[in-house]
């Protein structure tokens, strides 16, 4: 089974040609690229959060493989979910999944299930794809989705996938996809962010955590965020760089109710 995309021509240009102008736009040519091991790359349309997301593929030497985590904004399905087969569609092309990553999650994780419902209609894992395959075409990955949950319950998965892609032994990029505040004034959004994005930049997925559920912040990837931080330090990251930060008012001018985005990369 191929999993259509859901939100092509409405998200981002549903025509090949169009997409690929439009995501010319949003990159940085001049960008010196370096490998890592995790980012945060937020998802919405592309004429808002597309040139956050830019930057962050323009800084990147990207891998083959990608683990790329989203939050369940639908609510369908398993709590915990990857595909394990099969490939997904986008305007740019076809990309296969990872069968054998995407086994060895399966077979060694207690949480994660294999179930595409999850994936149906979820645009926050479908809208990182194009930017992956603007700069690289040959790649394989593994989509997965998660629920809101506990501390311990993202120590687990974030556990898992760093042992997973310990027992593959090749480079896996960990892309955590995720909004920030939203539809708060900009003052406000950008000063709730900066508490996020501080503890992002420290590595600390205790202390993101604990300022999301403080201040409120309507960070629908948190969870994305906190697995990709648990793993990337199990994998060897030192340090984190904010690359972007803006808002949708910075391209609407309407700064009344604003989404924020990062764009951040962990090595």
């Amino acid at each position: 089974m191929v999993r259509e995309p859901a939100v092509a021509g409405q998200f981002y240009p549903g025509e090949a040609e169009s997409l690929k102008k439009l995501i010319n736009k949003l990159v940085i040519k001049t960008e010196k690229r370096s490998t890592a091991i995790g980012v945060v790359s937020p998802h919405a349309g592309f004429v808002y959060s597309g040139h956050v997301a830019g930057a962050v593929f323009s800084r990147l030497a990207l891998p083959g493989t990608f683990i790329v985590i989203g939050p369940n904004h639908t609510g369908s399905g398993r709590p915990f979910s990857i595909m394990a087969s099969s490939s997904w569609e986008t305007p740019l092309g076809r990309i296969d999944i990872d069968k054998a990553l995407a086994a060895d999650l399966l077979k060694h994780s207690r949480l994660l299930q294999d179930d595409p419902t999850a994936h149906s209609f979820e645009h926050s894992v479908e809208v990182q794809l194009p930017f992956m395959q603007f700069f690289k075409t040959d790649i394989k990955f593994v989509p997965m989705v998660l629920s809101h949950a506990d501390m311990a319950t993202y120590k687990e998965i974030g556990t898992d996938v760093a042992q997973a892609i310990k027992r593959l032994g090749k480079n896996v990029l960990i892309v955590a996809s995720s909004d920030m505040t939203h539809y708060e004034p900009q003052e406000i959004a950008k000063a709730k962010d900066k508490e996020a994005i501080d503890a992002i930049l420290e590595l600390n997925e205790e202390k993101l955590l604990k300022k999301v559920k403080e201040l409120d912040i309507s960070m629908c990837g948190y969870a994305p965020t906190v697995v990709m931080l648990i793993a990337a330090k199990i994998l060897g990251a030192k340090k984190a760089e904010l690359v972007k930060y803006q808002t949708s008012g910075d391209i609407s001018g309407d700064y009344s109710a604003v989404v924020g985005y990062a764009g951040i990369i962990v090595s």
